[in-house]
């Protein structure tokens, strides 16, 4: 079977789950992976016999795709804010909604005349696969990042990406919940569980059968429960002039913004591209 011949069939097989663009990325992506062949190279070889062993792990890509794990950690690894990450079942997929608040952060923490120490000190909650402190390690080198995830099995992951990305993060393997802070931050961000269990039938079964529960879902039936104890620290934690940056539940943007209005003097409600309430951002 030739390449081209193949990717018809690929479509085919996928047709039921995703889009005819969706699936001719998805075998390009994966042809690359297995084959070696870029997109102008898979064009201008379409009429190339695969060999045997290609068109076998492609039937796996498919067979596995059609499961409904995720294509990204079928490959073990995706894209964000342009760079590489490596991922697995342990770390939850990258969203676009995070993208954004980086970019939230990163735009004031690079305003002139923000009234910080050197190096600044930046606490990630619940890192996950380590793209937030990575990230901002990225654009702040001289900043002291710190991480921290009550998963071990993340925490692997999130060390793998900050030695590929060659970025120097303190990761720490705490239950925060339960646990105190050591330290005083010029800036907390964290993107924690905020789904509520009553919301877990609103959710995708290969999002809940594929990735983390514990870095979906609220640990209880209180779905800021995280926010709460982020609160807390921020008012024994949060350097004065230290910011928060939190991407939050949509629907509860309000109940979040009022758990730090009394802690820092302006903290703000902010919309993500879609227009959905989902950000807190505030300073101290």
């Amino acid at each position: 079977m030739t390449i081209l011949e193949y990717k018809r069939y690929f479509k085919g097989e996928l047709s039921s789950i995703y889009s005819e663009a969706e699936s001719a990325e998805l075998y390009a992506v994966f042809l690359f992976k297995i084959v070696g062949f870029d997109k102008f190279q898979q064009r201008r070889f379409m009429h190339q016999q695969l060999l045997k062993s290609h068109i076998e792990d492609l039937e796996e890509v498919l067979k596995t795709l059609k499961s409904g794990k995720p294509f990204q950690q079928i490959l073990g690894e995706t894209e964000f804010y342009g760079m590489k990450f490596f991922l697995d079942e342990h770390v939850l997929i990258p969203r676009p909604e995070t993208e954004e608040l980086l970019e939230l952060a990163i735009h004031e923490l690079q305003k002139p005349g923000k009234k910080h120490q050197e190096p600044i000190k930046i606490l990630d909650i619940g890192t996950g696969s380590g793209i937030i402190p990575i990230v901002l390690k990225k654009h702040f080198p001289s900043a002291e990042i710190s991480a921290i995830d009550f998963s071990e099995k993340a925490l692997e992951v999130a060390k793998r990406n900050a030695e590929f990305h060659e970025a120097d993060i303190h990761f720490i393997h705490q239950d925060y919940l339960n646990d105190d802070l050591a330290k005083i931050y010029d800036v907390i961000i964290s993107n924690p569980p905020y789904i509520g269990i009553d919301e877990q039938a609103e959710i995708s079964g290969s999002v809940k059968e594929f990735e983390p529960e514990m870095a979906l879902f609220s640990p209880t039936s209180d779905p800021l429960i995280f926010y709460k104890k982020i609160a807390k620290d921020c008012e024994n934690h949060l350097a004065d002039h230290g910011m928060v940056f939190l991407e939050i539940n949509q629907k509860l943007g309000i109940e979040t913004l009022e758990l730090f209005t009394d802690i820092l003097s302006e903290v703000r409600l902010l919309k993500d591209i879609s227009g959905n309430e989902r950000f807190v951002w505030g300073v101290k």
